[in-house]
């Protein structure tokens, strides 16, 4: 994560560091997500490889099941003609939103009538809060500058049971990430029968193989991501 942060504000502190490593050093068993995390613990905390264990998160299939794409339009008040782009997760910088509103950016501007039918939903966070957070006040504003406001819309947290639906309901999720320890959004988006965009970073590339399940592009790459969302979600085939 350090690794490929932009700015302070990705990085994980000292202190968690530090932590991270006496944790790593003193306990009997480790449990890595991806081989790729395995190398992570190996090479960054010295990790003993034999004490390590690979074993990928999975998902609740009694929760997260396809179910018909118009009756889920219908229960979160998406029109069924209209196109709904997803993304849900936090909203702190390391989750690459701004690179998704870059996209879309250039999507109106190369393409304007594609994304007449098109609506981005973005699930997390407080956007109603009387004093929002530093990142949510950064992306309303570069929604805000890049003409956006009537495409995006911020859509706040929602109750795990309604999640689903919104899955159901999208053409494509996307995960801008510019770094990803696993990508748990990815797995749900899958079982639901949704397709996913997602970063080439971290837990992503090993979740998502790129043409089979979902498709990756490289991280903080507006240009690619545009061009992916376009074939893919707005215009297939």
């Amino acid at each position: 994560k350090n690794a490929i942060a932009g700015d302070a504000g990705e990085r994980a502190s000292q202190a968690r560091l530090d932590g991270e490593t006496h944790l790593v050093r003193s306990v009997d068993r480790l449990i890595a997500a991806t081989p790729a995390e395995r190398s992570q613990l190996m090479e960054l905390y010295d990790a003993d490889p034999a004490a390590i264990t690979v074993i990928p998160p999975g998902v609740d299939l009694s929760r997260f099941r396809p179910i018909e794409q118009n009756e889920a339009k219908h229960l979160i008040g998406i029109p069924g003609w209209r196109k709904n782009i997803l993304f849900t997760g936090r909203i702190e910088p390391l989750k690459g939103i701004d690179t998704l509103l870059g996209a879309l950016a250039l999507l109106r501007e190369r393409h304007p009538g594609e994304l007449d039918n098109v609506c981005v939903t973005i699930i997390g966070g407080n956007p109603w809060a009387d004093t929002l957070d530093e990142e949510m006040a950064r992306l309303h504003g570069l929604r805000e500058q890049l003409g956006l406001h009537d495409l995006v819309t911020f859509a706040g947290s929602r109750d795990q049971d309604l999640l689903p639906y919104y899955y159901a309901a999208a053409e494509m999720v996307v995960m801008p990430s510019h770094y990803e320890s696993f990508g748990m959004v990815a797995l749900e988006a899958m079982a639901m029968g949704t397709p996913v965009i997602a970063s080439e970073v971290g837990g992503l590339a090993y979740v998502v193989r790129d043409g089979f399940n979902g498709f990756l592009v490289p991280r903080r790459n507006a240009e690619a991501l545009a061009a992916i969302v376009l074939v893919q979600a707005i215009n297939p085939g």
